[in-house]
């Protein structure tokens, strides 16, 4: 079954490569920065507060709902852009949550708040799920951790564009519905830049399996996909539970910073709310640079078990150092150091494990990709509320912040059992082989995928 394609919905009956592709790939990397820039509110959270009468308690109660609305349209954008193709989903999704983000501005009570933060997060879980789709679309095995570490920039870089924009222009208007008209007027702007530029590659080429873009140059996906797949094709292999399970559990404590990090440290090491901040920016500084440089090493060696293994190790390892360190007096210094390496430590896990779940899901069927992204962002977002609900009652019982940092720890250590179910080789294939050769079985039974058929599991 496929819909009948929207007038801004180009296809590619060939495979891109050179700069075309590489500007593609740039344009999805953009198309997940602006779906998550739609949704920034924290930035002048603390003046809506004050202007709507809202306790934080109960915008974290909105947050939540909004949060569970998101979920249901990852799963439901991801399951559509296998079908319908991913521009089909993405462009009007950027475009009518900008729309979102100005009737922000009209907003007056907490309920007003409620309706349009559920409707714009709706359209917004849809757009990001897709993007990573596109990614994956437009980037071969070989650089495709490198393409999801810059995919990745897309939140932190989102948190830092709203946040630089707040402290420019909140001096000069000084209102937060402000801020709403300009990162949706932005929004807009750059969703009809992405709905210009972007394309999908036909269902045909997105049903195969490329592992270099040698293999597939001049390749033109003819023909019809047969069959569309369904999610339980995806949701019987254990693997894919062990994806999914796995790295929810160790995002929950990238989420308790991501949420809760300047807080965090300022109760828990008695600094100044600069000094947190600080802190911080030197576990996203450093979080994004590793992101690139391993993915980089990742995709040079096309392994992605050991390097998530090695990342997953190390920050079990500094997260129990940080949890030795609170409560006491280590000095700023030593603080920022323990900050940053866990923020290093973090991204050497996640980004090979973003290649990982894309090609492990590749190879139980291809034309599920979307949906494979789609099932990760309804996990990731419930394991969100989760925390976002239960960190603070956890921390008001216990009295600190040490009880829930022992819980994310062990959270964060569960994923290192999951990943030996992974697929997927731990050791470098012999050079001699090279990467055109590699590519050559998975890329056979890629064609039956086409045909209807199914590709079965990459050997462990």
């Amino acid at each position: 079954m496929t819909a009948v394609k929207p007038f801004y919905a180009r296809e590619l009956s060939e495979y891109p490569v050179g700069a075309r592709r590489l500007r593609l790939v740039a344009v999805a990397v953009l198309a997940g920065l602006i779906a998550n820039f739609e949704a920034e509110m924290a930035p002048v959270l603390p003046l809506m507060l004050e202007d709507l009468d809202m306790s934080l308690s109960t915008y974290g109660l909105i947050a939540a709902i909004s949060l569970i609305a998101g979920a249901m349209s990852a799963g439901i954008g991801g399951r559509l852009s296998d079908t319908w193709g991913r521009v089909t989903v993405l462009v009007p999704a950027l475009l009518f949550t900008s729309f979102c983000v100005y009737a922000m501005v009209f907003v007056q009570t907490p309920r007003d708040l409620l309706i349009v933060r559920c409707a714009l997060s709706f359209i917004e879980g849809a757009a990001i799920t897709t993007t990573a789709g596109l990614v994956r679309d437009f980037t071969p095995r070989v650089g495709r951790a490198t393409a999801f570490g810059f995919w990745t920039w897309g939140p932190v870089g989102a948190n830092f564009l709203a946040a630089a924009i707040a402290g420019w222009t909140l001096p000069i208007f000084g209102s937060w519905q402000s801020q709403f008209v300009i990162i949706g007027s932005v929004a807009l702007v750059a969703s009809l830049a992405i709905a210009w530029s972007i394309a999908d590659i036909s269902p045909n080429l997105r049903a195969q399996v490329i592992a270099s873009v040698e293999q597939i140059k001049g390749h033109e996906g003819e023909g019809q996909v047969q069959d569309w797949g369904r999610a339980r094709e995806l949701l019987r292999h254990p693997h894919i539970w062990a994806h999914l399970v796995g790295v929810t559990l160790w995002l929950v404590l990238y989420y308790t910073f991501n949420l809760y990090g300047p807080t965090l440290i300022q109760q828990s090491f008695g600094v100044t709310t600069a000094q947190a901040a600080t802190v911080m920016a030197y576990f996203w500084v450093l979080n994004l640079g590793m992101l690139i440089l391993v993915g980089w090493l990742s995709d040079r060696f096309q392994v992605r078990k050991p390097v998530s293994l090695v990342g997953a190790v190390l920050t079990t390892a500094c997260s129990v150092y940080f949890i030795g360190l609170m409560g006491g007096n280590p000095g700023i210094g030593l603080l920022s150091v323990a900050g940053a390496l866990l923020g290093a430590f973090m991204a050497i896990a996640f980004v090979p494990w973003m290649a990982n779940f894309s090609e492990d899901a590749e190879d139980v069927k291809a034309i599920l990709q979307g949906t494979a992204w789609g099932a990760w962002g309804m996990s990731v977002r419930v394991m969100i509320i989760v925390v976002l609900l239960t960190a603070p009652l956890t921390v008001e019982a216990a009295g600190s912040w040490v009880t829930w940092m022992i819980i994310a720890t062990v959270c964060e250590a569960l994923f290192i059992p999951a990943v030996f179910l992974f697929k997927g080789r731990w050791r470098p294939a012999r050079r001699a082989a090279g990467p055109t050769a590699l590519a050559d079985q998975p890329t056979r039974r890629a064609h039956d995928v086409a045909r209807g058929g199914d590709t079965g599991n990459r050997a462990g």
